[in-house]
């Protein structure tokens, strides 16, 4: 891996995922999960759902085809139904009509909102047979411990720990939690220890705006996550860094 982070080349890679949420056509993309959790963000996006709920939708989209053979299911109707479930589990409730006509705007872009005929009742029914599907194939574990919390607790004790001037010149915050969203189109994000996610997404931003936690030298061992977690080294985050990054290189091609 690179010692130094083009942080431009990353930016511009991160915004071109963006774009591309409201311009694919996900019904002529090649039937790969990266788009159905880009279907999911940008559901979630339209319906203003909380950025956890969208990261627990996709965390269960993994989860299912993880355990399911992706052939055999339609992963737009899953990642609907994922968005659908997440909401409940985080107490937003997002209406199932809502999410019916988001996804079907989504799919069928330009299209109105589904009136209450046999369409509409036939995705209904559809989104409440693959929500008990999910939860039978899952087993009912469907609980997740997300990396985000201990991110805000790292976050703001390193508020503390860096120069007011360096805490306040560069977006670390709002660099760290896009890392860390970002990081939930990789399937690998199941077999991550959700500490070590969050202290690589801060690292990662740190090492991108160049700046440097006082009274710690990487090169030396001394390094500012040790006083979070004993069971990560350098390797191992330089490698989590590298995973988030190359999300933004696994966008598969289009037709």
């Amino acid at each position: 891996m690179k010692d130094v982070i083009d942080v431009l080349q990353l930016q511009a890679q991160r915004d071109k995922i963006k774009r591309d949420e409201v311009a694919t056509n996900y019904r002529e993309v090649v039937d790969s999960t990266f788009f159905g959790v880009q279907f999911i963000f940008e559901c979630g996006t339209k319906l203003n759902s909380h950025p956890l709920t969208i990261a627990t939708a996709a965390t269960l989209f993994h989860k299912f085809f993880k355990e399911a053979e992706k052939a055999s299911y339609d992963q737009y109707l899953i990642a609907s139904t994922c968005l659908y479930l997440a909401s409940k589990m985080k107490d937003e409730s997002l209406k199932v009509r809502d999410v019916i006509n988001v996804s079907h705007n989504t799919l069928f872009r330009g299209s109105l909102p589904l009136d209450l005929g046999d369409e509409y009742w036939s995705m209904r029914d559809a989104i409440v047979q693959a929500e008990l599907l999910i939860m039978r194939m899952l087993k009912f574990e469907v609980q997740t411990v997300h990396p985000h919390k201990f991110m805000l607790h790292y976050l703001k004790s390193l508020q503390g720990w860096l120069k007011p001037e360096d805490w306040k010149r560069v977006p670390l915050v709002q660099a760290s939690y896009a890392f860390l969203q970002d990081f939930h189109y990789d399937p690998s994000i199941l077999d991550v220890k959700p500490e070590h996610i969050a202290i690589a997404a801060i690292h990662l931003a740190l090492q991108c705006y160049g700046v440097q936690v006082p009274f710690t030298a990487e090169e030396e061992g001394n390094v500012w996550y040790s006083v979070f977690v004993e069971d990560l080294n350098k390797d191992k985050v330089w490698e989590l860094m590298e995973k988030i990054m190359n999300v933004y290189d696994s966008e598969p091609q289009k037709h």
